[in-house]
């Protein structure tokens, strides 16, 4: 549908309810409160800018928890003018179609640089995102040290922004807990806070920090120092071959080894194994022990490998808790029988916490290059192919990979569901995102609701396909923040993402939405290619 459609059907829509008002004796004051709130985000989203700017000043007279009628002699002088300006037509343009079929990619999503901001400053929070992202990183936010901590562990992000003073632990605290992780994986630290103090400063940077930003900020001297830092960071990529954490080859590496053998392949014809190895469960570990634990147990799995494999064999670190094992001159049958004797000797180890002893596992997949199949990307889809079928039929186990593997390949079923009153606001998301294809391996269903109530009330959930749900913070009966208080509290995080949809100056609704689990907000009026943006970096974690 284009983009002059979307903007008709605004217009239709708001002449319909003017009618129907002015039939009315009096209107309720929540009701006209919420046309106006739906009519600012629908009409900034399609382009109707000037009928955005009028229903936001229009916007202020009102309020979604008084409970006043209003006759058309007292609401039409605030409301009629709007007819106007979809008289004037304005020109077309402002908002690009959203292209079917974008998919999500190994490349393009990870490849733009995610920052952490840990800091209860919301107002500040939302200038930093905002003018960060204008610059294209990609930006994470924690209101609380224990929602940052919860987003450094899980997320990897490549730079954080920390605040001292935080509302449930001190910045500095939560410095000393993290800086020897984020040594280890070269994570800049850049304290931020209002703190002047020399000693202050100088006991941050005895810790580890890389610098030291005083509030306020002069926004651009900052983005410039975080552009510096970051080209800072791509040297230290670029001159580092080792995982310092588990000893391990990085994925530098691990590139630069598949291009050589390929290439030696190509010229000889000597033949070589690629193994994908995966521990199982790995979550549970740092769920239940910590990530102190959850580290140990990587650097004694790695130490494992090393010892098994040969001199020649090369051993990296493919990302997380998955590694990847190059085998020269090794066919796949000989490679499975070298996994499958260290997936018993690794098994067999015992690791102690908490007062108890456990065991860990890995699943693994193998595949060897030939004649046919000398494309790098393919030999990895193959082999995590394989792996992802250790993992199906059981964990602790080792397969080879095989053209009958596609014929048993599981979708991963990703639901996008909108949750707005505004049913402009549902056609145009579920149009555009019925398109979308996000992997191979991947399909998109999408769905929508009128209200937080009729989704809680349906059988939405299912334990084995992932969500991103779309929830508008402003709604008749549940609001918005109630219907994720119920998500957070009644189903598993793990498999459900939530991005707040909020006006501009709702700053109290983002600070709610943030601290009760959500895991992104946009701000309406917003692009549509913005918010497929969003929730290609978020639904990455479900889908690779």
């Amino acid at each position: 549908m284009t983009t002059r459609k979307y903007k008709e059907l605004v217009e239709e829509r708001t002449r319909e309810t003017l009618q129907k008002w002015s039939e009315q004796s009096a209107v309720e004051e929540k009701d006209i409160y919420r046309f106006l709130h739906n009519l600012k985000g629908t009409s900034g989203t399609v382009g109707l800018d000037t009928v955005e700017a009028f229903s936001g000043n229009a916007l202020l007279y009102f309020s979604d928890d008084q409970h006043r009628s209003w006759t058309e002699a007292e609401w039409g002088d605030y409301i009629y003018p709007v007819l106007e300006l979809f008289e004037e037509r304005e020109s077309l343009g402002a908002v690009p179609p959203l292209t079917p079929g974008i998919a999500l990619s190994h490349g393009n999503v990870h490849q733009q640089y995610e920052i952490l901001i840990v800091d209860d400053d919301v107002e500040l929070v939302a200038f930093l995102r905002e003018s960060l992202e204008r610059e294209s990183y990609y930006v994470s936010i924690a209101l609380s040290a224990g929602r940052g901590l919860k987003l450094f562990y899980e997320n990897k992000p490549d730079l954080i922004l920390l605040d001292i003073l935080l509302p449930d632990r001190s910045g500095i605290d939560v410095l000393k807990q993290i800086i020897g992780k984020a040594k280890k994986e070269r994570i800049p630290i850049i304290m931020i806070s209002g703190e002047h103090s020399i000693e202050v400063q100088k006991y941050a940077y005895s810790l580890g920090v890389m610098d030291y930003i005083q509030k306020p900020v002069d926004i651009d001297l900052f983005l410039v120092l975080i552009k510096n830092r970051f080209e800072l960071k791509k040297e230290w990529q670029e001159s580092i071959i080792v995982d310092e954490l588990t000893g391990a080859f990085n994925r530098k590496y691990f590139n630069q080894t598949m291009k050589q053998l390929i290439s030696d392949f190509r010229r000889t014809g000597r033949t070589f194994s690629l193994a994908l190895l995966d521990l199982d469960l790995f979550k549970q570990v740092n769920d239940t022990y910590g990530h102190l634990m959850g580290d140990e147990v990587l650097q004694s799995f790695s130490e494992v490998v090393k010892q098994s494999i040969r001199t020649e064999d090369t051993f990296c670190r493919y990302g997380g808790e998955e590694f990847a094992l190059f085998m020269p001159n090794t066919p796949a049958e000989q490679a499975l029988l070298v996994m499958e004797r260290i997936q018993e000797v690794f098994a067999a180890r015992e690791f102690q916490a908490k007062r108890e002893s456990f065991h860990v596992t890995f699943s693994c997949g193998v595949t060897e290059v030939n004649g046919e199949m000398q494309d790098a990307d393919i030999l990895v889809e193959e082999a995590d192919l394989a792996l992802y079928a250790s993992k199906h039929n059981g964990r602790n186990q080792s397969t080879l990979y095989s053209q009958d593997l596609l014929l048993g390949q599981r979708e991963t079923l990703l639901n996008v569901i909108i949750v707005d009153d505004d049913p402009l606001i549902r056609r145009m998301v579920t149009t555009h995102f019925a398109a979308w294809q996000p992997g191979t391996n991947a399909r998109v269903k999408v769905a929508s609701y009128a209200d937080g109530a009729l989704l809680l009330k349906s059988d939405w959930y299912a334990p084995e396909e992932k969500y991103v749900i779309l929830l508008d913070g402003v709604m008749p009966g549940l609001d918005g923040l109630e219907v994720l208080e119920k998500i957070r509290s009644g189903y598993p995080e793990v498999n459900i993402l939530v991005i707040m949809l909020t006006g501009r100056n709702n700053q109290r609704d983002i600070i709610h939405a943030l601290q009760m689990g959500a895991d992104d907000y946009v701000i309406k009026p917003f692009h549509l290619p913005e918010l497929l943006t969003r929730i290609e970096r978020l639904a990455h974690r479900f889908l690779f």
